[in-house]
């Protein structure tokens, strides 16, 4: 087991990556390690790279969700978003994944955009540095085959980091600032400031699993997004805002709104502007 402790952190970050799951991220560690476990201590001796092992293990087994998630989100109801990594602290087994950039809101969004297959190459090589020999194995294809799926997923990343739907990371205070900004606004239900507090093309996007009340489509453009927020807003009612706190959420600066059931939501922030809201509410996501 000390050797899966060792790497569970980069195992973590890969299996979560690929799932948009804790849940599902924390079991594929874990039957990883079972499997690591069978091998018993000659098979282990002749493994040359544990990390590796452990990683292509741990995407195998995440192999069959990732593929059947278009399939789940066209049935899902509503925007969907990642199962958010609300870290508490040094203690929390997924605080030094949330610490990565790859796993922030905006980065997971994009690679939702991927083909399972591309978006396996691409965690797998750009990510954990897995070779291609070692990624065709996983995927059942050439070496040849996965070299282009990891090709066309850095294009379809650069191409939505070139369209800022994947800003670069901005520092803890300039989140912190803006998201500010951004409570004080709906706190006074100040449409013309919540505006200024967005970006132009700011999107929203809550997630209610067709559980909890949300918006079915992804909401779009600054004053649009600022009246809905604000309409919320005054429909919750000011106690909920005054008990908003702030959390760690995939490692940037988001809010934690103790309704019922609660809510966790994190802004993506570009040029000093909040370009993206993203909330939580789907209950089985907030579990954790």
């Amino acid at each position: 087991m000390d050797v899966v402790e060792e790497h569970r952190p980069h195992l973590l970050a890969v299996a979560y990556r690929l799932t948009g799951s804790r849940a599902d991220a924390e079991d594929a560690v874990q039957d990883a390690w079972l499997r690591w476990d069978r091998l018993g201590a000659d098979g282990q001796g002749a493994v040359r790279d544990v990390r590796a092992w452990l990683a292509t293990t741990v995407s195998r087994l995440c192999l069959d969700r990732v593929r059947s998630a278009p399939a789940r989100r066209e049935r899902y109801v509503g925007p969907w978003l990642p199962e958010p990594l609300v870290t508490t602290g040094p203690d929390d087994v997924f605080d030094a994944v949330a610490a990565r950039e790859d796993v922030r809101m905006a980065a997971l969004l994009v690679l939702e955009h991927l083909s399972p297959d591309q978006r396996v190459a691409f965690v797998l090589h750009d990510g954990a540095g897995v070779g291609f020999d070692d990624v065709a194995d996983v995927l059942g294809c050439t070496t040849t085959t996965a070299r282009q799926h990891a090709s066309r997923a850095r294009r379809a990343v650069a191409a939505a980091t070139a369209a800022g739907a994947l800003p670069d990371p901005v520092p803890a205070a300039e989140q912190r600032r803006v998201l500010d900004a951004f409570l004080a606004a709906l706190a006074e239900g100040d449409v013309p400031a919540l505006v200024a507090v967005l970006h132009p093309d700011a999107e929203l996007r809550t997630d209610g699993g067709g559980i909890v009340k949300a918006a079915r489509r992804v909401v779009r453009g600054a004053d649009r997004v600022a009246r809905l927020l604000v309409a919320l807003a005054e429909e919750t009612g000011p106690e909920l805002l005054a008990a908003v706190r702030p959390v760690t959420v995939n490692g940037e600066v988001g809010m934690l709104l103790p309704a019922s059931p609660p809510m966790v939501g994190v802004l993506t922030v570009a040029d000093g502007r909040a370009v993206g809201v993203h909330v939580v509410m789907t209950p089985e996501k907030l579990r954790a």
